[in-house]
């Protein structure tokens, strides 16, 4: 079994648990069998700080985490999936349009900087050469190259694209361990992240393998033969299975009133056990975005609610929204005074 498995026996059958050993093949050893697969509870490195170093096949640095492996992570939690949505949304309510960076360009690197803690864009000059307009750059394929401020972009099955010094603007997330790339605010949530999608994945396994109930059937009567015994055996295997959850009807001639027992094996703090790592972890990973439950759609678990919504959404533009507005406008940097670009406050647009 590999590390990082867990062997699982949803159900068992033993004849006599205080003889249990290995079969012999004799009329007084015990016999078990079980079924399940083993089942993967770890999950892989993809978004462990790697450190820094350049590809030894090409000439940028990789970055400190797996770009690929954060781009997966939105599929595993529902609520940090959307919540990067959520603040895309809340950066382009409120932006000015304007024809240097479209609404939707500037959705796109402000999404890859809250998921990716990096947001890419190309500068596009006119005939003359000036700064004319901004185009988002995919951050999940953008390297920084060993000559500073020179970038490329990977392509499959091809090599990677350069870019001209100063064509890219990127706008980062601060790293105290290295000043190359930006990472996301939330990597200290990751495991949150990964627990709570563990928690689900193996509730669903657990129905879906029919382990409603896992359990020891104990049967110590020595007038059953092997007829019967196997005739049981074939029943409670046949229980297994999406649909299969059904009762069972056993009729022993001279049995005794201990012939048979079912003992529950670890069902009994099941649902309760799952409902609180998925609590747990949702209030992490609404933590580790800082945002509200209210604003990322959880309802309330009490009759006094979330709060005044209003006020609510005034913090989060505060506090959140406007740092992140704050780097989207070092772009003017790069631009014209008559080409910048800017963002109207709640009150402006009311």
């Amino acid at each position: 079994m590999r590390k990082g498995q867990l062997k699982t026996q949803p159900h068992s059958f033993i004849r006599d648990p205080h003889q249990l050993k290995a079969p012999t093949g004799g009329s007084g050893s015990a016999m078990a069998f079980s079924f399940g697969d083993p089942e993967t509870v770890l999950t892989n490195n993809l978004t462990d700080y790697l450190g820094m170093f350049v590809n030894p096949n090409g000439d940028y640095w990789e970055p400190p985490v797996s770009q690929s492996g954060l781009a997966k992570l939105l599929r595993a939690n529902g609520h940090h999936g959307t919540i990067a949505y959520f603040k895309r949304n809340m950066l382009c309510r409120w932006y000015k349009d304007n024809d240097v960076l479209s609404r939707e360009e500037l959705g796109k690197a402000g999404f890859d900087l809250e998921v990716f803690g990096n947001g890419y864009l190309q500068i596009l000059n006119n005939r003359k050469g000036q700064p004319r307009w901004l185009r988002h750059l995919p951050a999940i394929n953008m390297r920084r190259m060993k000559e500073a401020d020179r970038y490329c972009m990977l392509r499959p099955g091809k090599d990677p694209l350069p870019f001209k010094a100063g064509e890219v603007v990127h706008i980062k997330e601060y790293d105290p361990m290295q000043q190359i790339y930006g990472v996301p605010q939330y990597l200290g949530g990751i495991q949150s992240v990964l627990l709570n999608e563990d928690a689900t994945m193996f509730r669903r396994k657990y129905y879906k393998n029919g382990a409603h109930m896992g359990y020891i059937f104990y049967m110590a009567d020595p007038n059953l033969d092997e007829k019967d015994e196997n005739a049981i055996k074939e029943k409670v295997t046949q229980s297994k299975g999406v649909g299969n959850f059904r009762s069972m009807f056993i009729n022993i001639p001279d049995g005794k009133p201990e012939s048979v027992k079912i003992i529950p094996v670890g069902d009994i703090a099941t649902k309760d056990e799952f409902e609180r790592v998925k609590n747990l972890t949702r209030s992490d990973v609404l933590a580790m975005w800082r945002i509200n439950g209210a604003l990322a759609g959880i309802l309330p678990e009490n009759n006094s609610g979330f709060g005044d919504l209003d006020k609510i959404s005034r913090n989060n533009y505060e506090n959140e929204v406007i740092p992140v507005q704050q780097k989207i406008l070092q772009l003017n940097d790069h631009l014209p005074r008559h080409l910048n670009i800017g963002f109207e406050s709640p009150k402006e647009a009311a």
